[in-house]
C-alpha cells in the first residue's frame, strides 16, 4: 500500500470518531505584547515588519519542531540538511545563516564558531508561548548578528497543574516521545520537558537521536519573582553530504549539544522597569568525515559565553525611554580553530517621542569588541497612525555582523579561513502599512539592503581546490512581502486563513563572480499559505502550501497537513510532509525527502 493511500484511510479513520465529540470553545487571543529588550510595544503599533506565531498557530501547524515551523513565514528561508531539526540554517531576506540572531526569552543565542548552530538552540514547540520574528535591520536593538532580523522565542509563563505525555511514529523509523510537566505552588511554579526524536533516516546515513531537555521556573511569586531558565538539547545524527559532494565518498557524521542557564528579574514601579539577567550558554560540536574512523578526519569545538545585562525603561511625559547594558565573554577551544576568546560590550538607548497620531523612535547601540573594536549602530523608526485600523511605518537603521571563528581560521582539504577580513555592514530600511482588525490582517512593506564586505567562502573559477572566506564587493538587495490572516465561521466553527508573499532581489551574481558555496542561491519568490479549519465537533484540520523559487533557476512546490481529534484527555494525530512527493533541495547536495508520514498520540493527566 503506498503512503498516500495510507494517508488518506487515516485521513477518513480521524474523521469517523469525530461525530460523538462535544464542542471546545475557541479561546480568543489576548493582545500581544512585542517585547523587545527594552521598549514594549503592542503588536499593531510597532513600526517594524513583525510576524508572530501564537502557541495555538503551533500546535496546528503540522510541525514538529522550529525549523519545519518558521518554513511556513514567507520571506524566512530554513534550508535544512536533515530532518527533524537536526541541522538547519537560518536565513532572512536574502542574508546569510550568520546574519540573523536567535533569542531565548530575550537572550541572545549567537554562536561565535559559526550560524550553522544557530537553531540547535531552538525549543521544543510544547514550551513555546509564541515566537516573535523580526524582519529588517535590528542591530539597535539587539546588536551585531541582527543583521537581517531577529527571532525571538517566548517560554511559557506556566502550565497550571498539567501532565502530558506525547508519542509518535512514522515513515523511514520516526519515533518521538516527550513529556511535559507543568506545576504551580503557592509561591513558586515549574515547567519541565524531556523529549526524544529518532529515525533510521530517509537516506543513507541520515539516521538521527536526538533529545532535548527544558526547565523553567519562577520563584518568589509573592515579592520579587526570579525567572530561571536551563535547556540542554544532545543530538547525533548522519551527515551524508552536508559539506561535500556525493562523489566524495565519505560518511560524515556530527554530534553537537547546545545549553543554556539564565536567571532573570524585572523590578518595576509606575514608571521604570529594570530588568537584570545573568546567563551562560555552551556549545558542542564534533564533525567526523569518516562516521566509522574518527581518526581520519575528526574536528572538536567547544565554545562558552558568559554574559551579565540589564534593560530598562522609564516613561514620562516626554515618552518612553529604553536603556540597557549588556557585558559577555566568548572562549572558543578547538583542535581547528585554535583557542581564542573575545570580550563584548553593548550600551542601548532608544526614546519614543509621541506627537497625535505619529510617534518617532531614534536610538542608538554602541558596541565595543576586544579584536574589533568599537562600532556604533543609529537607527530610527517612524509610526503614524492613519486610523484604528491602519498604521503606516518606515525604519532605517546601520547593522553589522563581525566575522565568526569559522569564518576567520576555519582550515581544511577544501577550505580556507581568513585572519584579515573586515566586519560586514549595511544600510537597511523598509517602509509599509499595517491593517487590523477583529478577524482580519494584512500588512505590506517595500525593504532595501545595501551591504558592505559581505563574508562568502567563494572560489575564483573551478580548477581552484579551495573555497576561500573573502570579502565580496558591495550587494544591494530589494523586495516587497504581504502577509494576510482572515478569520471567519462556518457553522459554528472559526476558520482561519493565512497567506504571505515574499519577493527578492540582488546583484550578488553581477558583483561575485566566484564560484559560492553559500549565498547565490536566494530565494527570489516565496510564497506560504496555511488553511486551519474546523468543520465537525473536536476535529481540527490543516493544509499547508510553501512555494520556493531560488535565484539559481530551481523551483518547488511543497504540501503539507494534518488532522486533529481530541477525544477527552486525549489527542490523536495524522500529519503528512509533502504530500505529493515533491523532488527538491534546499542546501548543497541534499535531496529532501519524500512524501512522509506521522501519527501521534497525546495524553493530558
Amino acid at each position: 500500500m503506498t503512503r498516500s493511500k495510507l494517508l488518506i484511510i487515516a485521513f477518513l479513520a480521524l474523521y469517523m470518531t469525530s461525530f460523538s465529540q462535544e464542542k471546545k470553545e475557541v479561546q480568543e487571543l489576548d493582545t500581544v505584547l512585542i517585547r523587545s529588550s527594552r521598549i514594549d510595544l503592542p503588536f499593531k503599533a510597532n513600526s517594524r515588519t513583525i510576524n508572530v506565531i501564537t502557541s495555538k498557530v503551533i500546535k496546528n501547524s503540522a510541525a514538529t519542531n522550529v525549523a519545519d515551523l518558521l518554513q511556513q513565514v514567507a520571506g524566512v528561508d530554513i534550508r535544512r540538511r536533515g530532518t527533524a531539526g537536526s541541522q538547519a540554517d537560518l536565513y532572512i531576506r536574502g542574508g546569510g545563516f550568520d546574519q540573523t540572531l536567535l533569542l531565548i526569552d530575550g537572550i541572545k543565542m549567537d554562536d561565535s564558531q559559526t550560524g550553522h548552530h544557530t537553531l540547535n538552540a531552538a525549543l521544543p514547540i510544547e514550551v513555546i508561548e509564541r515566537i516573535e520574528i523580526i524582519k529588517g535591520p535590528a542591530a539597535r536593538v539587539f546588536g551585531q548578528n541582527a543583521f537581517t532580523g531577529a527571532i525571538n522565542i517566548v517560554t511559557k509563563k506556566k502550565l497550571k497543574n498539567t501532565v502530558s505525555a506525547n508519542i509518535e511514529a512514522g515513515s523511514f523509523g520516526q519515533l518521538n516521545g516527550s513529556i511535559t510537566v507543568g506545576k504551580e505552588f503557592e509561591n513558586s511554579s515549574i515547567i519541565a520537558h524531556v523529549g526524544a526524536l529518532t529515525s533510521d533516516g530517509y537516506r543513507d546515513n541520515s539516521d538521527y537521536n536526538n533529545y532535548n531537555y527544558f526547565l523553567k521556573g519562577v520563584f518568589n511569586k509573592k515579592k520579587q519573582p526570579i525567572e530561571v531558565l536551563a535547556t540542554f538539547f544532545d543530538k547525533k545524527f548522519g551527515a551524508q553530504n552536508f559539506y561535500t559532494p556525493t562523489s566524495w565518498g565519505f560518511n560524515e557524521y556530527e554530534e553537537t549539544q547546545s545549553s543554556l542557564l539564565g536567571v532573570s528579574s524585572t523590578f518595576r514601579n509606575e514608571n521604570l522597569k529594570i530588568t537584570p539577567r545573568i546567563y551562560w550558554k555552551r556549545g558542542q560540536d564534533i564533525f567526523q568525515l569518516k562516521r566509522d574512523d574518527p581518526s581520519f578526519y575528526r574536528n572538536l569545538h567547544i565554545t562558552n559565553k558568559v554574559g551579565v545585562e540589564t534593560n530598562a525603561s522609564y516613561t514620562s511625559d516626554l515618552g518612553i525611554t529604553g536603556f540597557g547594558i549588556d557585558v559577555s565573554r566568548v572562549f572558543i577551544s578547538s583542535n581547528n580553530l585554535g583557542n581564542r576568546n573575545r570580550t563584548m560590550a553593548n550600551l542601548f538607548l532608544e526614546h519614543r517621542f509621541k506627537f497625535g497620531v505619529v510617534d518617532i523612535t531614534p536610538g542608538i547601540a554602541a558596541t565595543y569588541f576586544s579584536d574589533f573594536k568599537f562600532h556604533v549602530f543609529p537607527g530610527l523608526d517612524i509610526g503614524a497612525q492613519l486610523s484604528d485600523n491602519l498604521r503606516y511605518y518606515w525604519n532605517i537603521g546601520y547593522t553589522y555582523r563581525i566575522p565568526t571563528y569559522t569564518d576567520l581560521y576555519y582550515n581544511d582539504s577544501s577550505t580556507t579561513g581568513n585572519p584579515d577580513l573586515k566586519p560586514e555592514e549595511a544600510i537597511a530600511q523598509e517602509m509599509g502599512l499595517k491593517y487590523t482588525n477583529n478577524n482580519f490582517f494584512a500588512s505590506f512593506s517595500l525593504f532595501s539592503r545595501a551591504s558592505d564586505n559581505i563574508i562568502d567562502f567563494v572560489r575564483q573559477d573551478a580548477s581552484q581546490a579551495k573555497f576561500i572566506a573573502t570579502n565580496i564587493a558591495q550587494v544591494y538587495t530589494q523586495g516587497f512581502e504581504f502577509d494576510a490572516n482572515y478569520t471567519f465561521k462556518i457553522k459554528e466553527f472559526n476558520q482561519s486563513l493565512a497567506f504571505g508573499y515574499t519577493f527578492l532581489e540582488d546583484d550578488i551574481n553581477d558583483q561575485n563572480r566566484s564560484l559560492s558555496r553559500y549565498r547565490l542561491n536566494t530565494l527570489k519568490h516565496h510564497f506560504t499559505t496555511r488553511f486551519s479549519s474546523q468543520l465537525f465537533k473536536n476535529v481540527r484540520q490543516n493544509i499547508i502550501y510553501k512555494y520556493a523559487d531560488r535565484s539559481d533557476g530551481t523551483s518547488y512546490n511543497v504540501w503539507d497537513a494534518s488532522v486533529i481529534v481530541d477525544v477527552q484527555k486525549f489527542s490523536f494525530t495524522v500529519t503528512a510532509n509533502n504530500i505529493f512527493d515533491a523532488d527538491y533541495i534546499e542546501s548543497g547536495f541534499l535531496p529532501m525527502p519524500s512524501s512522509t508520514i506521522l501519527f501521534g498520540l497525546r495524553y493530558s493527566f
